[in-house]
């Protein structure tokens, strides 16, 4: 940890001694709303938090939101294959159905498998994703333990379409419009997409050449989307009254058949001032999942429905006070196809109150904030969080942190039945349990460059493990997750750069294994550059070492080279390309399962600037 802050402090020193004042673009503070619930630029909050913007998203030219997210500090994305295949992404170590997903305000993940598809989340449907880091469970209750990902839906202003093509069959469109006047407005977008692919599974897959279990096929595992994305608003009264609605319908084949998925929320907000001092923001929501694997013999479903009222006072220029009730319900099915029954359906309630106090006092500023849920399952679950910062000067800012985090057990870790007995869930289960503790320090030596350095340390108990008797769901295990991450920012006149750097130790508590699939180092870094206003070109290097996979099989370290470009042809017209693993290196990130080699996009949109 002193080696990761010298060596912080030592690369800005450097940075900011290079710098030239007079090429240098200014770096502007990014708003999010997602760490305290409430608007603030991510200079201002005490937790890590980075933002990927509309304008990130284009300049990437990337295909999925894996290829994106990879990029990012502190996250471990893992697929079973190409496009479209079953994808895991693990946050400061914690496990997938750990990390919260919010769509506009509006939790996405299954309440059966507690896990959401981002295989099926198109890129062109998305305004923005906030990442906040570390534990959010006192302001957004179950499921932040590692933290809280949302994704904003795409907000147009005016007409746009885009077409691509490219590697394995890839054929990619979407069209939209929009017009906005001020808060009033409208847009809507629909989009498909189709993969040709390739095999998603090697022959590693199988346990040995004579191993009777093993499905592996050579063929290609396509894939398939069609989605749709709708927001408006209505300002009346001093109040606003908006909407959305996100539709991603797709179908994923693999060895042994394919899966349909169906995801959908949609919400429902009036927010505006009540009186001087005191905002209010009113939201309805609604999350659905449908996953059908007929080779299997499974349907699940889930339905959410939730309402939010949260209450922002400022109690004077320095303090802030945000308040609130929150109430979701949950319904799971889950049907054996074959014998057309249900192995189970289940519904249960919860409810939550939570505060949040934030005051600034000169230097320092301070954040307190408690939340209290009550579940029809397990009962009471109580979580705080607390959080310093100082700023020493106006280039360096330093804050600490203590978090707590819960997860409740999924429907099916309680209500399945399992399969002669085996692997069943269990009713009596209690929800698994964090406590986390960050230090982070920001250094901006100029106003063209950023440098952030940040140390945590968790501990997850009561982890839910099918260990028990017959495989069945118990209350056994336990995590240590510790870890330090690097971020840069900097802009040199046409010149862009960015890298991160996060060194993770995640092991199991009890027996000092390592937990699968994470890297203990990994590394990113993005240059781009400007051809005048037209032209711009830029390259992206990853990198991850080891990790252990199931079956003590260790999975090598890989260095993947990633190319991008975009031409704007005239004020409405522009060509993108992007090239991945431009060195054609071969690497696994499952094992048993494929990843893409060389391979190459070419996209052409239409959208006319708006005056």
């Amino acid at each position: 940890m002193l080696r990761v802050s010298v060596l912080s402090i030592a690369v800005s020193a450097a940075l900011c001694a290079s710098a030239h004042a007079d090429d240098a673009g200014e770096l502007q503070p990014t708003v999010q709303v997602t760490a305290s619930r409430v608007a603030e630029t991510v200079d201002q909050t005490l937790a890590d938090v980075s933002v990927v913007t509309r304008q990130d998203i284009d300049a990437s030219v990337a295909r999925d939101v894996y290829d994106l997210l990879r990029l990012e500090a502190g996250v471990d994305l893992y697929r079973t294959g190409g496009s479209g295949q079953q994808t895991s992404l693990f946050l400061r170590g914690t496990n997938s159905n750990q990390v919260l997903v919010l769509i506009d305000g509006v939790r996405a993940a299954a309440a059966t498998t507690g896990a959401f598809a981002f295989e099926q989340l198109p890129l062109d449907a998305i305004e923005r994703i906030e990442i906040v880091r570390g534990p959010r469970a006192s302001y957004w209750g179950s499921d932040a333990l590692g933290g809280v990902i949302q994704i904003f839906t795409r907000k147009l202003e005016g007409p746009r379409v885009a077409l691509s093509y490219g590697s394995y069959s890839d054929a990619d469109g979407s069209a939209g419009i929009g017009h906005w006047d001020g808060a009033n407005g409208y847009s809507i977008q629909v989009g498909a997409r189709h993969v040709g692919g390739f095999s998603a599974t090697n022959p590693g897959i199988c346990n040995g050449p004579d191993d009777p279990y093993c499905s592996y096929d050579p063929d290609d595992d396509a894939y398939r989307n069609a989605n749709l994305v709708l927001r408006g608003a209505h300002e009346f009264g001093g109040q606003l009254l908006s909407a959305s609605l996100y539709r991603s319908q797709g179908q994923s084949q693999f060895d042994q058949g394919y899966t349909d998925i169906i995801e959908q929320t949609e919400g429902v907000n009036l927010a505006g001032e009540l009186a001087p001092g005191w905002n209010h923001t009113l939201a309805l929501g609604h999350a659905r999942e449908d996953l059908d694997t007929p080779a299997y013999g499974t349907l699940y479903r889930t339905r959410r429905t939730s309402l939010l009222w949260q209450n922002e006072f400022r109690l004077d220029e320095a303090q802030r006070l945000v308040a609130g009730v929150d109430f979701a319900h949950d319904e799971g099915e889950t049907r054996d196809t074959f014998a057309g029954t249900a192995r189970y359906d289940e519904s249960r309630n919860n409810s939550a109150l939570f505060g949040g106090w934030r005051g600034a006092f000169g230097a320092f500023d301070a954040e307190l904030s408690a939340r209290h849920d009550h579940n029809s399952d397990f009962g009471g679950s109580t979580t705080g969080s607390l959080a310093f910062g100082w700023r020493a000067s106006d280039a360096l800012r330093a804050y600490a942190s203590f978090g707590q985090g819960f997860r409740s057990p999924t429907m099916n870790e309680l209500y399945d039945p399992g399969y002669g007995g085996y692997y069943a869930g269990n009713p009596e289960l209690d929800p698994e349990r964090s406590r986390s503790s960050e230090l982070g320090i920001e250094f901006t030596p100029a106003t063209n460059q950023r440098l952030k350095a940040n140390l945590y340390s968790s501990r997850v108990n009561d982890l839910i493990s099918f260990t028990g008797f017959q495989n069945q769901a118990i209350n056994i295990a336990h995590a240590k997750i510790d870890g330090a991450e690097l971020g840069w920012d900097a802009t040199f006149g046409a010149w862009s750069a960015r890298a991160t750097y996060t060194w993770e130790d995640a092991r199991n508590g009890d027996t000092g294994a390592r937990l699968l699939r994470r890297a203990r180092n990994k590394a990113s870094a993005i240059v781009e550059r400007a051809f005048g206003a037209r032209f711009s070109a830029g390259a992206e290097v990853q990198y991850a070492s080891r990790r252990e996979d199931i079956g003590s099989v260790q999975l090598p370290a890989y260095a993947l080279l990633n190319l991008r470009a975009r031409y704007a042809l005239d004020d409405a017209w522009t060509l993108s390309a992007r090239a991945e693993n431009v060195t054609d290196r071969d690497y696994e990130l499952v094992h048993g399962y494929n990843t893409a080699g060389r391979s190459g996009w070419l996209e052409v949109t239409w959208q006319p600037r708006t005056r």
